[in-house]
């Protein structure tokens, strides 16, 4: 009789679209998918580690699992970013406390479910898709270029034969997803530039990978609004999603897919994280706030009926009372359908624990984010 497993999932929208993988992974080796966790003879944890909560919850429930099913407990596989940012984390700090709280659990690197395994999806109508993995930008708060590594994107033909098949298998909708989607292809127009040739589509266009100049700093280009296109144009599908998107990277060219297309998502999540100039060049994200607000401006002026979601951190190390009611100026100016606020916690390795001091006492943090969510809602509800 096949051993058999189950799946617990932390996290994100690309963590559960990893986890379709895995499954079709343990299929693939003759395992069978247990429908309740304690008819598993395994327990795969696909792990988050965006927030400290989020690594102490995967220990909580290995303690819960021992407390409720003693010996009876499955053998844990435990995978996902909790995983990479350990291997990652250069003093090996998080790697030590991995293996002495999960002593007895097994490691699987998501390096080693590759794209061959076809993801078992759920009935229904939408499929994720990831078309990137890993993030280049390394935001002072965030642990994503060392839980998931340096940014790598798919063949662009790859994600085309996936979203036809999930099409074909008569999903309507498709989710497209990365950590930083709107910059996919961006590596490999760094090649083409070093090779000083173009890039072909798979319909034979040629792209010419130019370096763009914008303030300070060179624009990478991306291959995002012609994947996009793509993808709007399969006959069938109905709905295009996204997500997430850095600002810094959200062209015209991409304005311009999005107007054409009625069929992409007109709830555009674009994450800010902070309303003040000050706290933005401290987490080292590569705009403004009046660049926010322009490109804010930009879209609607092209697409009327769009609707914004963000994401805002409070309580950034430095963060004065100044600061942080500029972050209230943005929401109200924006307008957001829905606002996901955090308040700031240190993770390993992060440029913000290295360089910044966590100075704001948590009770304050705890205000901020109330105070903020209150007006969010306010603002909701307009």
């Amino acid at each position: 009789m096949a051993q058999t497993f189950f799946i617990k999932t932390f996290g994100c929208q690309q963590n559960i679209a990893d986890s379709e993988r895995i499954e079709s992974l343990y299929l693939s080796r003759g395992f069978s998918r247990a429908e309740v966790l304690e008819e598993a003879d395994i327990l795969v944890l696909n792990t988050c580690v965006i927030r400290d909560k989020a690594e102490e919850r995967v220990y909580g429930m290995v303690r819960s699992l021992t407390d409720r099913l003693g010996t009876k407990t499955p053998h844990i596989v435990v995978t996902g970013c909790l995983v990479g940012a350990a291997a990652r984390e250069p003093s090996g700090k998080m790697m030590k406390r991995l293996t002495s709280r999960l002593p007895d659990a097994e490691f699987l690197p998501m390096e080693e479910v590759g794209f061959e395994y076809l993801p078992v999806r759920a009935k229904g109508k939408m499929a994720s898709i990831i078309i990137s993995n890993g993030c280049n930008n390394f935001c002072a708060f965030c642990i994503v270029p060392f839980s998931r590594g340096k940014e790598r994107s798919r063949p662009f033909e790859e994600i085309l034969d996936e979203t036809k098949k999930a099409v074909a298998d008569g999903y309507e909708e498709v989710v497209l997803l990365g950590q930083n989607v709107n910059s996919y292809g961006a590596d490999f127009l760094q090649e083409k530039i070093k090779e000083g040739e173009a890039y072909e589509l798979p319909d034979g266009r040629k792209v010419e990978p130019v370096m763009v100049k914008h303030l300070n700093r060179h624009r990478i280009p991306t291959l995002f609004p012609y994947l996009l296109e793509s993808i709007a144009e399969i006959s069938g599908l109905k709905k295009v999603t996204f997500i997430s998107s850095n600002p810094w990277d959200f062209s015209d060219a991409l304005i311009a897919v999005l107007a054409r297309h009625q069929n992409i998502d007109r709830m555009l999540h674009l994450p800010v994280q902070s309303g003040s100039d000050a706290v933005l060049k401290r987490m080292n994200r590569w705009y403004t706030r009046a660049e926010y607000l322009d490109l804010i401006d930009r879209i609607r002026a092209r697409i009327p009926e769009i609707a914004f979601t963000t994401d805002i951190i409070v309580g950034f190390p430095g963060e004065t009372r100044a600061q942080f009611e500029e972050s209230i100026d943005l929401v109200k100016r924006v307008g957001f359908t829905k606002t996901f606020i955090a308040w700031y916690s240190p993770r390993p390795g992060t440029s913000a624990t290295k360089g910044l001091e966590d100075d704001i006492l948590i009770e304050e943090k705890q205000r901020r984010f109330h105070e903020l969510d209150v007006i969010a809602f306010k603002g909701n509800k307009a």
